[in-house]
């Protein structure tokens, strides 16, 4: 058995290179990432490719090593190359966000530490690191100090954690489902529905309350359908706001919301995944009043805090209902529960074990401070309002409601013809030409263009060159 253990030792310097080797590698890579950024700004947002990245089928995992120059190579053509590119400036279609370079190094410092971020007994810092950062996101939407949360992958799993928390929080049983009602808009993004069936929850009663003006719930409809609901001897039990809609940026009346969810006992969770963070600066702080009515509350760092994507964040108000729905015990981990100092996050959410998600948030702040990311998200919905006030002067453009937020809908109304056709062919023509990418949704019937401003590389120029780019390809449209 020595003998053949001495054999696999061999094995030890491919997963443990020395300096020189870790040196020639990181060499490689820095190289790489240097040039992609040398040229961020001249990169295509979108290219399209008819390979769609197959080539990396043409080397496939296998036994015998391949050098790191070759295999960036393969990265570049078939991963880097085609489709959207979220780094681009020009990136201004679905809710574009992050990749700051900081966040980067948090990343690598994370993985080559490899600290267990899961539970305070096995990396006491590194879990008040994370629970220091949810304080302080808690802080600035009005949260009290006995609020819990969780850094997660992004809005889907948080918003999962979310309504598990309210179900618990209500005792809810399989035999309630069908007389409990969910309240919430059409303008939820897709992830709450999913969020609701992974959650048990798919028999509940769903109602989806009126819009008015601006894609906005109708707090007026909410409060009648839970009094009918409430007399039809039904249960309300949640409420679901969005604030920053990701098809038009729209935001709820929160206090309004969280006015009816206090007078009738609901749970009043907010999905502000895309538009949280702008609370940070004043324009955002005026759309985003009443946050802190809510019960629970998502947010996502890889939008408004310009992070890699896999940061998201819940807070709930009261941290004893999230700690009651997620913690465990374990005979195998009988030594970490003595541990009370702090919460650990395997008990705030499903993952028990998780990449040390605090580092890629914590380095950026702590280098550049909280002044240049308000500065960032103020000038975003400035460079929407500013899209919004000059694409109206492109004849025959249409617009939809003024942004709150970052987010400019909008469509060309053709002299004849059908609107819908000519739109679509114009944001497949946008998305061809690849130097800005734009995407396109569907409100009340109509095929509709939408701009959402939210890179952290976009700035006054990359908006004027989108408005050129408008007119060119409305010409060419119309030619064709």
């Amino acid at each position: 058995m020595i003998e053949k253990i001495k054999v696999l030792e061999k094995f030890i310097p491919a997963l443990e290179p020395d300096e020189g080797e870790r040196e020639k590698m990181a060499r490689a890579i820095l190289k790489y990432s240097e040039e992609f950024l040398r040229n961020i700004y001249d990169l295509p947002a979108y290219r399209v490719s008819d390979t769609k990245g197959i080539g990396l089928y043409d080397s496939p995992i296998q036994d015998d090593p391949v050098g790191i120059n070759e295999l960036l190579e393969l990265l570049k053509n078939n991963v880097d190359s085609p489709g959207l590119n979220p780094a681009s400036r020009g990136h201004l279609g679905y809710i574009p966000g992050g990749g700051i370079y900081h966040a980067a190094l948090g990343d690598y410092l994370a993985a080559v530490t490899n600290r267990y971020a899961g539970v305070f007994f096995a990396s006491p810092g590194a879990v008040r690191m994370e629970n220091m950062l949810l304080d302080w996101m808690a802080a600035i939407i009005g949260y009290p100090r006995t609020c819990g949360g969780n850094l997660t992958s992004g809005g889907s799993l948080a918003n999962l954690i979310g309504f598990v928390t309210a179900r618990d929080a209500f005792d809810l049983k399989g035999k309630d489902l069908e007389k409990s009602v969910i309240y919430l808009s059409t303008q939820a993004h897709h992830s709450i529905d999913k969020a609701i069936r992974i959650a048990g929850l798919r028999e509940c009663i769903v109602r989806y309350i009126p819009l008015g003006e601006g894609y906005r719930m109708k707090p007026s409809e909410l409060d009648i359908s839970i009094i009918t609901d409430r007399k039809s001897g039904l249960n309300p039990w949640l409420i679901i706001a969005s604030a920053g809609t990701t098809d038009v940026g729209a935001v709820d009346p929160l206090s309004e919301i969280g006015a009816i969810a206090q007078k009738h006992r609901l749970w009043f969770h907010l999905d502000a995944a895309y538009g949280g963070f702008f609370v940070l600066c004043d324009s955002g702080k005026k759309a985003l009043k009443g946050m802190d009515t809510s019960d629970s509350v998502v947010m996502d760092p890889h939008k408004g805090l310009f992070l890699p994507y896999g940061s998201g964040a819940v807070l709930v108000k009261d941290a004893k209902k999230l700690l009651a729905s997620h913690h465990y015990e374990a005979t195998y981990m009988q030594d970490a529960l003595s541990s009370t100092d702090e919460l650990s996050p395997a008990d705030l959410s499903p993952e028990l074990s998780k990449h040390f998600k605090g580092l890629r948030l914590w380095l950026p702040l702590k280098l550049v401070g909280v002044k240049p990311f308000r500065a960032m998200l103020e000038e975003k919905i400035l460079l929407a309002r500013y899209f919004y006030e000059k694409v109206q002067t492109i004849n025959r453009i249409e617009v939809g409601p003024t942004p709150e937020l970052s987010v400019v809908t909008f469509r060309y109304v053709p002299e004849s013809g059908d609107a819908n056709d000519f739109n679509r062919r114009l944001v497949n023509e946008i998305q061809r030409d690849g130097r800005v990418f734009l995407s396109s949704t569907v409100l009340d019937g109509r095929f509709t263009l939408r701009l959402a401003v939210l890179c952290f590389r976009t700035h006054l120029d990359t908006v004027g060159q989108t408005l050129e780019i408008l007119r060119e390809k409305i010409a060419q449209v119309k030619d064709g």
